[in-house]
């Protein structure tokens, strides 16, 4: 038996697609790490519910309610059947205290998730519906493949209208523009940004025009 497989026997639960495994408000005492399968973290803002991330196998969620003993601070969606060790506190702070390496990728982590949460701050703090979508494309496309042509980012539209709080047919008219301007192509189900300056010169064009309208 593998080291995957004993985890899984000890820790182990199945949740299948659409499983809503805690929503935001609610108390909890868990956490979870993702042996195979999807799940999306949620937030309500405004009225939307708006996709924080989506995060795959490896990846771990629901420590904060460990940490600060605080309700949930966001809700977790299974979007792919998927296999999770659910880890209770006392697991959780003999992972931390045994074994150094665990702790350090998860300060690692953390870090990232607050860069990633300052980001989306400043994202919704844009009130053009323009500026959202642009403005979340130029950051994907720092983590995007190096493809021929420019850079790949895997998102499509409705998760693009997720992820900056926006109707699915306000992202779409953006994406029509970028489209006509040659700024983007849809490619197999993802974006393909031909050049990313042009689009932060873009994002600065449309920044500019918030601020002082048309002159």
């Amino acid at each position: 038996m593998s080291e995957a497989e004993r985890l899984f026997e000890k820790f182990g639960r199945e949740f299948p697609k659409g499983t809503v495994i805690f929503r935001e408000g609610d108390a909890g005492n868990e956490m979870y790490v993702i042996q195979s399968g999807k799940v999306n973290i949620t937030k309500k803002a405004r009225d939307v519910e708006k996709v924080l991330v989506t995060l795959g196998p490896g990846a771990f969620f629901g420590e904060m309610a460990i940490i600060n003993q605080k309700p949930r601070s966001a809700s977790a969606v299974v979007l792919e059947d998927a296999r999770l060790l659910v880890i209770g506190p006392k697991t959780f702070d003999a992972m931390i205290r045994g074994n150094s390496e665990i702790a350090v990728r998860m300060i690692k982590i953390l870090a990232q998730r607050l860069q990633e949460a300052d980001e989306q701050i400043e994202n919704l703090m844009l009130r053009d519906h323009n500026s959202r979508v642009v403005h979340l494309l130029t950051h994907l496309a720092a983590k995007g493949r190096h493809v021929p042509g420019g850079i790949l980012v895997e998102v499509d539209p409705g998760t693009l209208a997720q992820k900056v709080g926006l109707e699915a047919q306000q992202v779409s008219e953006v994406l029509s523009k970028l489209l006509r301007a040659r700024l983007v192509r849809e490619q197999d189900g993802a974006l393909l940004i031909y050049d990313v300056n042009r689009l932060r010169e873009f994002l600065e064009f449309l920044e500019m025009k918030e601020k002082f309208g048309d002159i």
